[in-house]
């Protein structure tokens, strides 16, 4: 039943869309209680655009450690869905960020390069701009599968300074992170010690 629904678009729609509500009812439904709701906002569009990074990254490990799950199988069919708004929210994040500090100026666009922290946040928003374009079909054929292959590896990389970037923006490493990307990391070990097992019994 489960797996069933997973293999529905509709659903994964739906559970894509619906946190948007939720980042933007600060600024939608400004509160007394909340002086800043843009900064809230753009801190929402951030967190879920990373929660989903890592959701997606979560898909081939499944499939390969329970191959027989349908619902490990009925996921992996939104694998591409699912980066894709993974990129959508961090593009949300940006546009919310640049709204929220940028004013105009050179100078001030230089200094909030500076902070390594939004050094590397940019730096992972270009490589999902760049494997978001390259999903499309017509890239995937032009690309071919190795090279596309390749390529779609700088998603780890991308990972790596979304860590970062959300961990060194808060001064300190939040736990928070640990929750969202340590399942991750537990999984990817996981997959790779069951792939290369039977290549040492081979040997």
């Amino acid at each position: 039943m489960l797996a069933r629904l997973l293999r529905a678009k509709l659903t994964i729609w739906s559970l894509l869309v619906a946190p948007f509500v939720w980042a933007a009812w600060p600024v939608l439904r400004p509160s007394p209680v909340d002086p800043d709701p843009l900064k809230s906002t753009l801190l929402h569009f951030g967190l879920i655009a990373a929660i989903l990074l890592a959701v997606v990254l979560t898909f081939t490990p499944l499939r390969v450690l329970f191959p027989k799950s349908e619902i490990a199988l009925a996921l992996n069919r939104h694998r591409r869905l699912v980066g894709v708004a993974s990129f959508v929210y961090a593009a949300l994040h940006l546009l919310a960020h640049l709204r929220h500090v940028y004013d105009g100026s050179f100078d001030t666009a230089f200094k909030e390069l500076q902070k390594p922290f939004q050094l590397t946040g940019l730096v992972a928003f270009v490589i999902l701009l760049v494997l978001t374009i390259t999903s499309l079909h017509s890239l995937v054929r032009r690309l071919g599968a190795r090279r596309w292959k390749n390529l779609h590896r700088l998603v780890y990389p991308a990972a790596a300074l979304v860590i970062y970037h959300q961990a060194d923006a808060r001064k300190l490493f939040p736990l928070q992170v640990v929750w969202i990307f340590g399942p991750v990391l537990l999984l990817q070990i996981a997959r790779i010690l069951k792939q290369r097992r039977p290549a040492a019994t081979k040997a």
